[in-house]
């Protein structure tokens, strides 16, 4: 068992010095650990499957990089990648050939994306999609579903999911309410409240954004016909259908979910794997509307470092690295830790539900899976606080939020999903 991490030793002067210089003593606020009622923890190093701490604590890692590890920390194919892109500078200032390298790649696994742009963030990526959404269609609406975390633009914080929903934060502060009113928000999985809305607002609605499996409320599968519902209700408005697969892109396969499920979007967002951890997004679809894009149109779009030499080369190797055979064993390393956590699930005080999309899962403090963020939010959030601190105190480290999904890497083995079962087992028992 790992010992209980406290702030003492290295991190203790170092959260000190964190605090008095970032707000909350971090970068971004998830990462402060408040929602589990433990310190911060400051990470060293990783390697495969875990992480180190800096006072030398190794952990089990499913938070991976928050999506983009799928090949487990520092792969040497990605690092050796890197390390050949970085002897010859950093951005150049110019269009690099990875970029096209890299572009090509993800065109060929996703052919609704015939043209991309390329970005520096999942949330500029969004926030481009949707202004070109607004630009081609003519209209102002923007339809979300709650809980659907899209990034930190003003008008997409309206009942978000990931930090906001754990932290407890109704929007933002700073969001003006006329922004706000253009957002016109749905339940998740509601046929009929898509339909509704398309009714209430005909001709007014530019794009609907959705997870195609919605990831940052806890993992919620889409409900048989939901997303067909939404794609067919958009094409009959004129509206444009835009999925968001910075989580599910390329972590549910190389045609992410779209290709999964066999729904084609108009606009697509990506991130997380396509930089193989470092920052990166994009965003692309038909090229009709992608031609709209500066300097080919007149929708005003750029990133001085957006395709950036490095993000380019390690997407390139990532994905180069995900092979039909290794997502089969990704799939089987998943479904081994589902079945292991649904036995104990099924042990007397393991009141658990677990949802679990190809290597995305959740473990809820609830009596079924949720089908939509108002269900995910009424789970026992005491309840996770204590399993988090008690899977910390093992030696496993799980997402510090009981709506952001675990990730499960294809350097996870049957080692850790043992040990993971096991720190499970007792952690609930405690």
């Amino acid at each position: 068992m790992t010992t209980a991490p406290t702030t003492a030793g290295v991190s203790s002067d170092l959260v000190r010095r964190a605090e008095s210089l970032f707000p909350g003593g971090v970068n971004s606020p998830v990462r402060a650990f408040r929602s589990v009622a433990r310190p911060p923890l400051l990470l060293q190093r990783g390697k495969g499957p875990h992480v180190w701490d800096v006072d030398g604590r190794r952990y089990i890692d499913y938070i991976g990089s928050w999506g983009p590890a799928i090949l487990g920390h520092a792969d040497a194919g990605v690092m050796a990648a890197m390390s050949s892109a970085l002897s010859d500078g950093l951005a150049l200032g110019a269009t690099h050939p990875l970029e096209i390298e890299l572009g090509e790649a993800i065109r060929l696994a996703m052919p609704s994306m015939e043209r991309l742009r390329f970005t520096s963030s999942g949330t500029e990526a969004v926030m481009s999609a949707v202004r070109l959404a607004r630009a081609a269609t003519g209209r102002d609406l923007i339809v979300k579903f709650g809980g659907g975390y899209h990034g930190h633009a003003d008008h997409l914080l309206v009942n978000a999911g990931s930090g906001i929903a754990t932290h407890g934060i109704p929007g933002s502060a700073g969001v003006p309410d006329g922004v706000a009113a253009l957002t016109v928000v749905l339940p998740y999985n509601d046929r009929g409240a898509v339909e509704a809305a398309f009714r209430i607002h005909r001709g007014q609605v530019a794009a609907v954004i959705v997870e195609p499996v919605a990831a940052n409320v806890g993992v919620i599968p889409p409900v048989p016909g939901f997303l067909e519902t939404v794609r067919a209700v958009t094409a009959a408005d004129g509206a444009l259908l835009i999925f968001d697969e910075v989580i599910t892109g390329f972590r549910l396969g190389r045609g992410g979910a779209q290709g999964l499920m066999g729904i084609t979007p108009d606009l697509t967002t990506l991130g997380k794997i396509i930089g193989g951890g470092m920052p990166i997004g994009a965003y692309g679809g038909r090229a009709d509307l992608m031609a709209m894009i500066a300097p080919s149109g007149p929708v005003y779009q750029a990133g001085t470092l957006s395709g950036h030499p490095l993000a380019m080369a390690a997407g390139i190797a990532t994905l180069a690295a995900l092979t039909p055979e290794r997502y089969e064993a990704l799939e089987a390393t998943a479904a081994g830790l589902e079945a292991g956590l649904r036995s104990v699930a099924a042990a007397p005080g393991g009141r658990i539900a677990l949802a679990r999309v190809g290597s995305l899962l959740t473990v809820f403090f609830a009596d079924e899976p949720p089908v939509n963020a108002g269900q995910a939010l009424a789970a026992d959030r005491s309840a996770f606080t204590r399993f988090f601190g008690q899977m910390l105190d093992r030696g496993v480290l799980l997402p510090p939020s009981p709506f952001e999904a675990w990730f499960v890497s294809m350097a996870h083995g049957r080692d850790e999903i043992a040990a993971t079962i096991t720190a499970v087992t007792e952690a609930l028992t405690e």
